[in-house]
């Protein structure tokens, strides 16, 4: 597998968020400039989440795009995705790389620069920092970290770094120039009524 290109990382949200559906919603950013998916499993049983998975397995096989599960290895493995993102207090990192093997990407949630201590780089793929600022997605999100937190870490990482929370167009700017290599966005491309054009703005945020 190529490098990851982390610009553009489009977490799903809540189902019900999308105007049309999250498959739609997915592919949609996808065609505006997103590099890769995070399925964050929200509602609905296990069945429900295994087939919604599944789907957008397909679907982003068909585009080029990885898909990452979010904190279940289990369904990361059942549907063949291309990685996994875990948090701090979720299984340890030294575990998913055993059974993920190798070839997966994984990834592990910083919500402060003395967590980098205990950062095993020839584990992790990449860090997700946040939240950067103050987010309604997550119920259980540490305290936002703001800017300069952020560029602490980013300077301090052996891996990349992609930032998380209350991210949108006003401030994605801000978020890159942090020194991040990409944003995590969740409602903003959700809750978009044109996923596309909304992933094209992004996307020249971070070129700009």
């Amino acid at each position: 597998m190529s490098a990851p290109d982390y610009t553009l990382y489009l977490v799903t949200d809540d189902p019900k968020a999308y105007s049309s559906s999250i498959f739609d919603g997915v592919e949609a950013a996808i065609h505006g400039g997103a590099t890769m998916v995070q399925y964050r499993a929200s509602g609905g049983s296990g069945r429900y989440q295994y087939e919604t998975a599944l789907r957008l397995k397909e679907r982003l096989s068909q585009l080029g795009i990885p898909l990452i599960v979010n904190d279940r290895l289990d369904l990361a493995l059942a549907v063949d995705a291309d990685g996994l993102h875990v948090g701090q207090n979720d299984l340890p990192v030294q575990v998913a790389r055993r059974l993920l093997g190798k070839q997966r990407i994984l990834g592990l949630s910083i919500t402060d620069p003395r967590q980098l201590e205990s950062v095993d780089y020839s584990i992790v793929d990449y860090l997700g920092a946040g939240p950067v600022f103050a987010t309604a997605t997550k119920t259980d999100a540490a305290p936002a970290m703001g800017l300069d937190t952020l560029s602490k870490i980013t300077r301090q990482s052996k891996v990349p770094v992609v930032a998380i929370g209350g991210i949108n167009l006003s401030n994605a700017k801000s978020v890159f120039d942090a020194g991040v290599h990409g944003l995590a966005v969740v409602s903003a491309l959700s809750r978009s009524q044109d996923p596309q054009t909304t992933a094209r703005r992004f996307r020249l945020a971070t070129s700009s």
